[in-house]
């Protein structure tokens, strides 16, 4: 703590050193000993220990013999958390300075005169210091209103008492509210924890769901290509006897031309006896040609491709059924599956 600036700028050293030897959580001057935390804030340690306490219940006292790993210990003043051992608050050190410094304040405190307006005086009564306190009122006054004021009537009792209960029920009302605020901060910190390992589940189940649709993309493409090629080879089969058979019919078509011109140039020889050299050949080879046209044919429905005809609406079926589940739902579906494409390809092959 810096005690001289905060001396300096204040025009009464004792009553300034005064508010810096505040405990932050019973709001009276430290009673030793006093402990400092890691963050250099100063406590008295019954303070400390009835905080640690409330906020970690579980933690077993120092005269147990069952020993412990410790706790946490939030700084009432700044905040700062700090991890305890398992002896608690009596393993923090303890600041001999802020002790030293107290001894000496009380000392000159007490040899110093009492100023007459170092205590409240009775508004009523400005020569009376309010020394009692009105419980049925609830509020302080002095010994003159009890007797011939205002309270005359009202139970009254020592101030020092009421001072002292409303002190320690003041006190205990911070200590819950501290040890409130670090569960908390404790809850506060366990959802962002939550938070944090949310969003890391959702990106891996999303990671794995885009690996199997993109397998399932694979094996559909895959499956295409294997169909496709199918189809084309057997159109490539068909289209060869058909061209093949073309060929033929056009060489036979080629043949029978000729011959037609032939034999009308040989109608068109005006002598017999030339006619007559040709003519029976001729007829020969017409008889055997019209005896040859009869070429290899396409059978009916030779052009028909209704062998390669998929049924896949079962498939759509399940893709569309497809959702989140158990394992044993997924081995099912892929039981049934299995099942129905052996069924299918056994359909397949008997219409090949």
């Amino acid at each position: 703590m810096d005690y001289k600036s905060s001396l300096i700028q204040d025009g009464n050293p004792m009553e300034n050193l005064e508010k810096q030897l505040i405990c932050p959580i019973c709001l009276e001057m430290f009673t030793k000993p006093v402990v400092i935390l890691p963050c250099q804030h100063n406590l008295c340690r019954k303070c400390a220990n009835d905080i640690f306490q409330a906020s970690n219940p579980y933690w077993t006292s120092r005269g147990s013999s069952v020993s412990m790993s410790g706790g946490r210990f939030r700084c009432p003043t700044c905040r700062h958390e700090v991890i305890m051992d398992r002896h608690g608050v009596y393993g923090l050190q303890r600041n001999l300075l802020v002790e030293n410094i107290i001894d000496i304040y009380k000392q000159e405190c007490s040899s110093r005169p009492l100023q007459k307006g170092s205590h409240p005086m009775c508004k009523e009564h400005e020569d009376e210091k309010i020394n009692i306190y009105c419980l049925t009122c609830e509020v302080p006054t002095c010994s003159m209103c009890k007797v011939f004021g205002v309270h005359k009537a009202c139970e009254v009792a020592p101030l020092q008492s009421v001072f002292q209960g409303q002190k320690t029920e003041l006190n205990n009302c911070i200590s819950m509210l501290v040890a409130g605020n670090d569960r908390v901060q404790t809850i506060i910190t366990q959802l962002e924890e939550s938070c944090r390992v949310t969003k890391e589940n959702s990106h891996q189940v999303k990671e794995e769901l885009s690996q199997k649709f993109d397998t399932l993309y694979a094996i559909l493409d895959e499956k295409k290509s294997e169909l496709l090629q199918r189809i084309t080879q057997e159109q490539e089969e068909k289209l060869s006897f058909i061209e093949a058979l073309i060929q033929q019919y056009q060489e036979q078509l080629d043949k029978s031309t000729k011959l037609v011109e032939t034999a009308i140039q040989s109608l068109d020889e005006p002598g017999g006896a030339t006619f007559l050299l040709t003519a029976k050949q001729l007829i020969k080879s017409i008889v055997e040609a019209s005896k040859g046209c009869q070429l290899g044919k396409t059978e009916q429905g030779f052009e028909n491709m209704d062998c390669f005809t998929l049924d896949l609406e079962y498939i759509a079926d399940a893709l569309r059924a497809i959702d989140f589940g158990t394992d044993e739902e997924e081995e099912e579906f892929i039981e049934e599956d299995q099942e129905e494409e052996e069924s299918t390809e056994g359909k397949e092959e008997g219409r090949q």
